[in-house]
């Protein structure tokens, strides 16, 4: 029976296949596919974590104290039996095997269908045997942590992808896949990153959030905010993500298929008509000359970037670097690796790299989560940077050595104050002066902040005294000029590009910027969204940094714009009461 689940609109187009669920686990466990070759290897390392957890449940039986309560030893036996289930094993068998899941992700998947079976069931005893299940599953899962993890191939993203498919089609299964979870993860993010999905559904999320994020710059249909989604939503029911309504349809109707099949192949032939702008300059009808960069989370997205034409990469966020590693961060050696591996994707365009910013919605991994009640205020960005001056500067002595092989801008997150701008200053000049002792060489680089924080708009000319640019994070300075938690969909409605407030800050930061002849970017996904191009031309604007999948259409944006006729205009929407109305919003 067809039912759709309503969420929000954060990457768009359709996205048309089979359902694969992300288990629920209160352990933290790694999802990536496998080679057909690691199938055996898989399924005898549930074995093992099995057989482990078994002995230990055993052995605790057998020297329970006669005095033990009878309850005690019941509910172990229960245990044993679960563990030695059928059901589970096979199932397990069955992901690994026909669907090629690592064994983490096999094992919380068959716990996600089994556990669905036990809400069905009318006994309550039954029913209750559900938390039983669960503990003995995590007791497995953390008992294969401690067993060495599997390497996944270090391969390309385009032989990856390849790989991947082919085994797909070796077993018959050419059919489209996307992701339905309850959250993701940032590192979870950047594994599917390399994957087969056709789109993603998330329970939670909002507009901003790293998910949302993530799936723009992958170019593929999401929607966040589904609430109830993962629930809904059996493994392999037929799914249709409509990324513009932001709507998921599950078990759509013949009819339906095929109406959406049909927008399907409309999107890829204008997707086919903007490719034949990437090498067109970005110049408006008025001789305005707009540079076009890109967003990039990895080293190896900047091929995406060179393909789309952008002219440098405006923000690479070396965070998700850091994140997924349980504590144990990148050496020296390997972030000077990464940033020099950008620089050289690049082909000697520069490339402007910005300080770790964890924190918020972005932690390092679930041991390091924030549970302070308002992480976004708490310790993030560059006040995390700074809390631990040692880690900052094996960051800056990476970037610094990097910029030997080419144009590194160095961008800061989150200022706020001025004794912060003086700190972080200091730890570059003593990062400098550690290379020196040295004798490690070291490139020059431009000095640029993050207006993401409105005392940071509002004080831009003491900004602008320390940095060589700034870079306008519309993301967080949305959130906090609004005090809207960008990634909690209930609140999702009052997130507004498009606040006076907002408009007035970005305004006077552009402005203040071009009196003082630097260069100011916006790098937020206002940046990317076309329907806000022409405002930001008529605010003076020059500079967008964007994900690759969004800048062929801002270009046409752009192409057709004469910012003689949208700078009255302009100052049209910034006096407005609801400017959104003056859009057409």
């Amino acid at each position: 029976m067809t039912f759709s689940v309503p969420g929000l609109v954060v990457a768009r187009g359709i996205a048309i296949g089979r359902a694969v669920l992300v288990g629920s686990s209160r352990v933290e466990v790694a999802h990536y596919f496998i080679d057909s070759t690691q199938v055996d290897s898989e399924i005898a390392r549930v074995r093992q974590g099995r057989d482990t957890v078994a002995e230990e449940l055993q052995r605790l039986l057998d020297t329970m104290p006669a005095d033990a309560p009878h309850e005690l030893a019941a509910l172990l036996e229960v245990h044993l039996l679960l563990l030695n289930d059928e059901v589970l094993s096979i199932g397990v068998k069955h992901w690994i095997t026909e669907r090629l899941y690592n064994a983490e992700w096999a094992l919380t998947t068959q716990l996600d269908v089994i556990c669905r079976q036990f809400d069905e069931m009318e006994d309550p005893y039954l029913r209750e045997r559900k938390a039983d299940l669960e503990q003995v599953v995590e007791r497995i899962l953390r008992t294969m942590q401690g067993v060495a993890q599997p390497v996944v191939p270090p391969v390309s993203d385009t032989s990856r992808r390849k790989t991947q498919q082919d085994l797909l089609l070796e077993d018959g299964m050419d059919v489209p896949l996307v992701l339905v979870a309850h959250d993701l993860s940032p590192a979870d993010m950047l594994q599917f990153k390399t994957s087969v999905f056709a789109g993603f559904v998330t329970d939670v999320g909002g507009k901003t959030s790293h998910t949302a994020i993530v799936a723009r710059s992958m170019d593929i249909p999401a929607v966040v905010g589904a609430r109830m989604a993962s629930q809904l939503v059996r493994q392999d029911d037929w799914v249709i993500i409509d990324g513009d309504a932001g709507v998921v349809i599950v078990d759509p109707s013949p009819i339906i298929l095929a109406e959406y099949g049909y927008r399907q192949r409309q999107i890829e032939l204008e997707r086919e008509r903007l490719a034949r702008l990437r090498h067109t300059p970005s110049i408006t009808l008025d001789g305005q000359k707009v540079e076009l960069l890109a967003n990039i989370e990895q080293p190896a997205d900047a091929a995406s970037a060179v393909r789309a034409g952008a002219v440098g990469v405006g923000l690479f966020r070396t965070e998700f670097l850091f994140m997924g590693r349980h504590g144990n961060l990148p050496a020296e050696e390997e972030q000077y690796q990464a940033y020099r591996d950008a620089l050289e994707g690049m082909q000697g365009l520069p490339v402007t790299i910005r300080t770790i910013d964890v924190g918020a919605d972005k932690p390092l991994d679930k041991a390091h989560k924030d549970d302070h009640l308002n992480p976004a205020l708490g310790l993030r960005a560059i006040r995390w940077s700074l809390a631990d001056p040692a880690m900052f500067r094996v960051q800056l002595r990476a970037l610094l050595r990097a910029a030997a092989h080419g144009k590194i801008n160095l961008l800061f997150p989150m200022l706020a104050h001025v004794g912060e701008i003086r700190q972080t200053l200091a730890q570059v000049e003593l990062a400098k002066a550690e290379l020196d002792a040295r004798g490690q060489a070291y490139g020059p680089v431009r000095l640029g902040a993050m207006v993401e924080v409105p005392a940071a708009a509002l004080i831009v000319r003491t900004f602008l005294r320390y940095f060589d640019f700034l870079s306008i994070g519309t993301n967080d300075l949305i959130q906090y000029t609004l005090a809207i938690d960008r990634a909690d969909e209930s609140v999702s409605h009052l997130y507004d590009p498009l606040h006076p407030a907002v408009l007035r800050l970005v305004a006077e930061v552009i402005a203040e910027c071009q009196a003082q002849g630097k260069s100011v970017s916006v790098c937020g996904e206002t940046a990317g969204d076309v329907g806000m191009t022409r405002l930001l031309l008529g605010l003076g604007l020059r500079s967008f940094s964007m994900h690759p999948a969004q800048i062929l259409a801002v270009k046409q944006e752009i192409l057709r714009a004469d910012t003689r006729k949208l700078t009255p205009w302009a100052q049209q929407v910034l006096e407005a009461e609801e400017p959104a109305l003056l859009l057409g919003h």
